[in-house]
């Protein structure tokens, strides 16, 4: 009985075969290079499936492997692609080793890209293929079928690549979607944290609303609105759009946050860490203040175990900052891509690359 791959979205209980999915995918290309990964911790990978399933249902989609008899189906490989204002931004796209080269991840992609068909079509059986890592692109002539909602902005294709994937990467620049500035990862604990200047006199960091006083349908609490506001305007000027359903995902999974301002309450930026480590997003409307920053949120959430922080290169001074602090670059460098600028990376930490 000949097997098909038929596409749709998730169903709750499948969102942990996505992220077993994910390891397998990682796991096998990072063996290859002598640098298989440990055993799978799901529980972060579940979360972010479920925050993004929540806030882009119809940008997640899986491929499912099907004999046509009974129920006897299985889910080989998934795209994630995330939506704020014009900015489409390629999350996750994986399939399983043995299912690659046949065209699943070029159509999963098809599937989430902003221009996508509608789903629950057959394998086409051509295409993007093999392994795309932590990215994918687009097909031609996409760059501009984004816009942000009442078309003020053309919209803009973005997503995260490994750089030790030159065959991908090569056809994401060439639909489009370009390979265009590293991204570290810097880990480990402070050892010399000491050497980062304080917050200047006159610039306070008042803490964000904790999670448990959070809801979706109010995200910033009671009389929180305003700051709300003063976030959205921080990401625009710095990352390019607003995106507050991540916001209150961050905080709701730990991540503590600060917003930095004036005595005379003028927004300088905000900053996230949290006691696993996770260290970001951070978003600065002044660059000078990236170190005391960066200082300030090594104090106030001391971290159970090492750091991880990922830095894009345009970011000279976190990186400096961060290895004076006695952190490690650690393994190769990840890529951003996208059709044309729309962030200030020298001004910005992501919170990791699945979520900018």
């Amino acid at each position: 009985m000949t097997e098909t791959v038929t596409y749709r979205p998730p169903r709750s209980e499948e969102l942990a075969d996505c992220a077993l999915i994910w390891h397998a995918s990682v796991n096998d290309y990072m063996s290859r290079l002598g640098h298989p990964l440990p055993p799978p911790v799901l529980e972060p990978a579940l979360r972010l499936a479920e925050h993004l399933l929540g806030t882009d249902p119809d940008r997640f989609r899986v491929a499912v492997r099907s004999s046509g008899a009974g129920n006897d189906e299985r889910i080989v490989g998934f795209g994630i692609g995330l939506q704020r204002e014009h900015v489409w931004f390629l999350s996750q796209l994986y399939v399983l080793p043995a299912e690659q080269r046949r065209g699943i991840g070029r159509a999963l992609l098809t599937l989430v890209l902003p221009s996508a068909p509608a789903a629950g079509t057959a394998d086409a059986g051509s295409g993007l293929g093999a392994g795309s890592g932590l990215g994918a692109g687009s097909g031609p002539g996409t760059a501009d079928a984004s816009t942000e909602p009442g078309g003020s902005r053309p919209g803009v294709l973005a997503t995260c690549s490994d750089s030790v994937q030159p065959i991908s990467n090569g056809l994401y620049g060439r639909l489009g979607i370009v390979a265009r500035m590293p991204v570290f990862n810097l880990v480990g604990r402070p050892t010399s944290p000491s050497v980062l200047p304080a917050l200047p006199a006159g610039i306070e960091a008042v803490p964000l609303e904790p999670a448990d006083r959070l809801s979706h349908r109010n995200p910033a609490g009671p009389g929180k609105a305003e700051l709300c506001d003063t976030i959205d305007f921080i990401d625009r000027q710095v990352l390019g759009y607003a995106h507050q359903p991540d916001h209150l995902f961050l905080r709701v999974q730990g991540r503590t946050g600060f917003l930095y301002r004036t005595a005379a309450g003028e927004p300088l930026g905000y900053g996230y860490s949290s006691q696993v480590g996770r260290f970001g997003p951070v978003a600065l409307l002044d660059e000078t203040l990236t170190a005391p920053v960066i200082s300030h949120l090594m104090a106030a959430i001391e971290p159970r175990g090492a750091t991880s922080v990922w830095v894009p290169g345009a970011n000279d001074r976190a990186m400096v900052a961060l290895l004076r602090a006695g952190l490690r670059i650690e393994g190769f460098p990840a890529m951003f891509c996208w059709t044309r600028p729309f962030a200030a990376f020298d001004r910005y930490l992501p919170a990791g690359l699945a979520l900018l």
